[in-house]
């Protein structure tokens, strides 16, 4: 990407924050998204995260739409379906431009279908998630996802590497069917018209260029980073060790692990058989994750509410784009 704007000290524009359901990746998310802030950076924090907790946690009733959270901080929470109903909307109505009266309503129906299948939220939602990075430096310098559960998440980041060749084939064929229809009508001018003006040559190549483009954001160690945040668990070990391989294997780049809710020494007999089997699985994170970033949040007496308790969590966390042994 260059000169990346928004890359300052050398740090990524792009800080994705992902994770098993619960670990406490949309509080993560926003207290570094709270910490770029003060430090003057103007910073945009999106969830893609369709339980939407993220208003709940900076205590701002936040929607589709871009809204301000404080100075230097707005959020928005990305509506899949809406995104996917918007998408296949605009598709459909490019579409009754051009065809003949006869065929309008199967055109309808086959937009409904296309709404319905499998993948369609995510890809809408991919399409919003680029539509959104395509905003750095205009105003934004930085740009902090809250995604969602893992298994969700790892779809979406891996639709650039699985969809790219796939659309390129769909264009393809949609190409030589032109070329056909191109043939029927080569006396009819406005047949002719409506085969030059193609919507759906025109939808995919876009669509093409997009995948293209994020995945150029996604493999930049300057432009992206993904932290995984866990609890010291069994389940969230493991689930997290898988998904940091099949990151990998695309080529996106991983900041590290936050571990969450680390119960201090300090909590007593009552948490003794707690904290010992919490150091056995600290010491398999430290084994599995060791030379990845590793950052330890402390177990809190409450949930995160409100940009104060927020800004006390950054605290915390510190740095987390700063060099793998302050983590130690």
């Amino acid at each position: 990407m260059g000169d990346q704007k928004g890359n300052r000290e050398g740090k990524p524009p792009f800080i994705f924050f992902g994770g098993k359901g619960g670990t406490g990746k949309t509080t993560c998310s926003a207290a570094y998204a709270a910490r770029l802030a003060k430090e003057g950076r103007k910073t945009l924090l999106v969830s893609t995260d369709p339980a939407h907790s993220l208003s709940d946690i900076v205590g701002t009733a936040l929607s589709d739409k871009i809204l301000p959270i404080r100075e230097n901080l707005w959020g928005i929470e990305i509506d899949a379906a809406k995104e996917a109903k918007r998408y296949i909307a605009e598709i459909q109505d490019k579409m009754l431009a051009i065809v003949s009266p006869a065929i309008v309503e199967e055109i309808k129906r086959q937009m409904e279908i296309a709404y319905l299948s499998p993948g369609s939220e995510e890809a809408a939602t991919f399409d919003k998630f680029v539509e959104l990075m395509d905003e750095l430096g205009n105003p934004y310098e930085a740009i902090v996802f809250d995604t969602a559960p893992t298994g969700h998440t790892l779809r979406l980041l891996s639709l650039p590497e699985i969809l790219g060749t796939w659309i390129e084939s769909l264009i393809a064929k949609r190409r030589k069917s032109l070329e056909l229809f191109k043939m029927a009508g080569r006396f009819e001018k406005d047949l002719m018209k409506r085969a030059m003006e193609d919507p759906v040559i025109e939808s995919l190549t876009r669509r093409q260029k997009r995948f293209e483009k994020s995945r150029t954001y996604l493999t930049d160690p300057k432009s992206s980073a993904f932290f995984f945040v866990l609890n010291a668990e069994r389940m969230p070990i493991l689930e997290t060790e898988r998904a940091i391989e099949l990151l990998e294997k695309f080529g996106i780049p991983i900041g590290g692990v936050v571990v969450n809710r680390v119960i201090p020494p300090e909590a007593g007999d009552f948490f003794a058989a707690r904290l010992a089997a919490q150091e056995e699985y600290l010491q398999d994170i430290r084994r599995r994750f060791g030379a990845k970033k590793i950052v330890h949040l402390p177990l809190l007496r409450s949930d995160v509410q409100g940009m104060e308790q927020v800004d006390a969590v950054a605290a915390l966390m510190g740095d987390i784009m700063g060099e793998i042994d302050e983590a130690e």
